[in-house]
């Protein structure tokens, strides 16, 4: 039976890579049940814009490949429509942060400006607004005008669609790719809970940046008053008070994603003599991706030509859900941790905090004096896998390239 999975995501470059190796699996390996949209490096109506013109282009390379006598692809994506839906466009609490100075404002370097041909008409929003339904019909289930394209709107709350999918399949059969966010209780049906988010060992990815006069992204000019953190991964620290309440889950944090690259001369290499013979996803692909490479230039002045490396930090956590069942996939050695997030440190916050102390564990949920916030207890606290290896670590961008082009 094919992994049933939901992806809860906010595209973003590493973002849409990650949908698109979900959607490239064979119908046997992967079903995705829903993709549910929520903010985080960009505003979330950005987000469902993103997501809407992937199934465009999607559509439009099947066509392209049945007529170029080409094996289509996208299995999953033509055996099954999976339901898209509107998250959360806040944090639980504090002011919100956007990751735009490195995907741009749009969460694809401005790709909807600069290739407009690639773009879906705006006829697509209405089916995402409870407001358009007279009926007070809130989930369109046959795909309204869509009828013949590759997903379903939906117009309920994506937690809503979560929760349904949750009881229309049985306990421990769904796998959710999360991002850090509230748990609701109903979600203890899941068989898995995989995060993508968090720096144990390694320096956190939320930095404050310069400006640059002469940078043609006007919204780099706009992180001024980020505060600077040594320690926080972005999702960890967008959304500190989210990702604080957390259950059992495999974590997926920067010291195993930074290890998952792709090159820009591997890229190059793959999609050029596609851009040739006139694939749209080639062209629509290339189109973000050489953005982030020219912002990897101007962020990490090593980053340059072709030796230049983009981490696929989301990617990891689909690839897991695809092959879970390979065993070079391992957690770190001392998992199951209990692992923290801090929430309102000054030069902390989003800071991934385990306590490495071999001490004995207390029976019951009561805080002793000398355990305040229950790090000993054996009933309280979180208890995460924290993955530390996986079976593509030196091949991941390759990876990526054949599932997408291959």
């Amino acid at each position: 039976m094919a992994r049933r999975i939901i992806i809860d995501t906010d595209p973003g470059i590493d973002d849409i890579l990650a949908l698109l190796l979900a959607l490239s699996a064979k119908p046997e390996e992967v079903e995705l049940l829903l993709i549910s949209l929520t903010f985080g490096n960009i505003e979330v109506q950005n987000c469902l814009r993103n997501v809407v013109s992937m199934f465009h282009i999607l559509e439009r390379e099947t066509q392209w490949r049945r007529e170029n006598g080409r094996s289509e692809g996208f299995g999953t994506m033509r055996a099954f429509r999976p339901v898209v839906a509107v998250g959360a466009q806040d944090p639980l609490e504090d002011q919100k942060m956007l990751a735009d100075y490195f995907h741009g404002t749009d969460g694809l370097g401005g790709i909807h400006a600069s290739h407009p041909h690639l773009a879906p008409s705006q006829a697509w929003e209405h089916l995402f607004d409870p407001a358009t339904d007279p009926n007070g019909i809130q989930s369109v289930r046959t795909g309204g005008d869509l009828g013949d394209h590759s997903f379903i709107p939906s117009k309920l709350p994506a937690y809503k669609e979560i929760l349904r999918a949750l009881r229309e399949n049985e306990p421990d059969s769904v796998t959710l790719l999360w991002r850090p966010q509230r748990i609701p209780e109903t979600f203890l049906r899941v068989k898995e809970v995989v995060v993508m988010g968090g720096a144990v060992n390694e320096p956190g990815n939320v930095s404050h940046i310069r400006k640059h006069p002469a940078d043609p992204y006007p919204n780099l000019n706009q992180v001024e008053n980020l505060q600077v953190t040594p320690v926080g991964e972005f999702n960890a620290y967008a959304d500190a008070f989210a990702a604080a309440r957390q259950l059992t889950l495999r974590l997926f944090p920067l010291d195993i994603t930074l290890r998952h690259n792709i090159s820009r001369g591997q890229f190059r290499k793959a999609v050029t003599p596609l851009l040739e013979k006139g694939s749209p996803l080639a062209e629509w692909v290339n189109a973000f991706m050489g953005h982030t490479f020219r912002t990897l230039e101007r962020l990490h002045p090593g980053h340059v030509g072709d030796d230049a490396q983009l981490s696929l930090h989301d990617p990891v956590c689909v690839w897991y859900a695809l092959t879970s069942e390979d065993p070079h996939w391992a957690p770190a050695p001392n998992s199951p941790e209990d692992i923290r997030i801090e929430t309102t440190g000054q030069w902390t916050r989003g800071m991934c905090v385990v306590d490495h102390r071999n001490r004995h564990r207390i029976e019951g949920d009561e805080e002793s004096s000398s355990d305040h916030g229950l790090w000993l207890s054996a009933r309280a606290g979180n208890r995460i896998y924290r993955m530390d290896k996986s079976p593509a670590e030196s091949n991941f961008g390759q990876v990526i390239i054949d599932k997408l082009f291959g």
